[in-house]
């Protein structure tokens, strides 16, 4: 008989047989190299390149074993950091995504005999946190990115501003209160007291007629006091609002740009839409194109600018979260003039919106 071919039945059985995973006992770390069955590993080990691969091993095992724990420790905690992020999750669920690779390192290649040993050392090391529970054990990332303990400090220096703010307009407020209250009592009870015990019937209405002479003067007087202490609040509250911008502007429901080179040729300058945001500076985004999802942190997108026209949401500044639509665009200035759309200022024309505070809505 002639040589099997490619779509033969026995050769298509061997690609699905090699295709999933196989017996942890018949696989070699040293070779990365899988066996099907027994005979087939007997024979890989009476191999030439096999015997040659000991005998590089022979020369310095203890690092050949901590460069092997150090991939598996690193292609851990990495899944846990992109799979879970700081989720507290069961170290089985972590260890069954882990193997489904392929080309993962087994652990009876490391310094490591049980998953139990390997998860008290990632506690113990400040990995994870880790703790025991009747159901197994638990384990749960520990984030020590520079750039993410900055964003918590920021986000706890801005709380504590913003708290700030609200405890300083509250005091205003009550010592304007405090003095309208104060400079409109002493006007209107002593002047009738006097007037009743002291005066007689005609001198009362002579005195009548006198005091109403003089109370439109007073009313404007008491109106002006008001109106100047409603626009000093007035004023301070839209101060604060200019004054105050978040570091974070994504939004659902915008379309944006990947910037980043790190994801390839095939999402770089590609536009999508945010679908979900999570911890302010996350998004999942749906690529247009492709219909990919994609895990992006908001340094690696930037904002669409559509055409004049089309509708656009105002995600910083004093208008955030307002829809709006796209009248003109200042290349000069790289900024925009709004119509806002939506809200209780809709209507108003805004001018001077830098383009990274605006963005294309889906």
């Amino acid at each position: 008989m002639g040589k099997e071919g490619f779509l033969s039945p026995k050769a298509i059985g061997n690609r699905i047989k090699a295709k999933g995973l196989q017996k942890l006992r018949w696989y070699c770390q040293m070779c990365q190299k899988q066996c099907r069955d027994e005979n087939g590993f007997k024979c890989h080990c009476m191999s030439e390149s096999h015997q040659r691969q000991l005998l590089l091993a022979s020369e310095d095992p203890n690092k050949i074993m901590d460069n092997f724990s150090q991939e598996f420790k690193n292609d851990f905690i990495e899944l846990i950091r992109r799979r879970f992020g700081t989720k507290r999750v069961q170290n089985n669920i972590v260890y069954n995504e882990y193997i489904n690779d392929r080309e993962h390192v087994h652990m009876n290649s490391t310094q490591w005999e049980t998953l139990t040993e390997f998860t008290k050392w990632l506690g113990k090391e400040g990995f994870c946190k880790v703790d025991e529970t009747p159901k197994g054990w638990y384990i749960q990332y520990i984030d020590r990115d520079p750039e993410t303990i900055r964003r918590q400090e920021e986000l706890e220096k801005k709380k504590k501003q913003d708290l700030d703010d609200q405890e300083r307009s509250a005091k205003f407020i009550e010592e304007q209160v405090r003095r309208g209250q104060g400079g409109r009592e002493p006007e209107e009870a002593p002047v009738f007291t006097e007037l009743n015990v002291a005066l007689g019937p005609s001198a009362l209405k002579a005195a009548g007629s006198g005091k109403r002479k003089d109370a439109p003067s007073t009313s404007e007087a008491k109106e002006k006091k008001k109106k100047s202490a409603l626009d000093e609040i007035m004023e301070m509250e839209e101060q604060k609002k200019r004054s105050v911008r978040a570091d974070h502007w994504l939004h659902p429901g915008i379309v944006i740009k990947v910037v980043t080179k790190r994801l390839g040729e095939k999402y770089h300058k590609k536009k999508g839409v945010v679908k979900e945001v999570q911890d302010k500076y996350t998004a999942v985004v749906k690529m247009i194109d492709s219909g990919d999802k994609l895990k992006l942190d908001q340094s690696h997108l930037e904002t669409v600018i559509p055409a004049p026209g089309k509708r656009v949401l105002v995600l910083n500044g004093v208008y955030r979260d307002t829809e709006a639509l796209l009248d003109s665009i200042d290349e000069r200035k790289f900024s925009a003039t709004l119509t806002l759309d939506s809200g209780r200022m809709k209507g108003r024309r805004v001018d001077g919106i830098a383009y990274e505070d605006f963005s294309k809505m889906a």
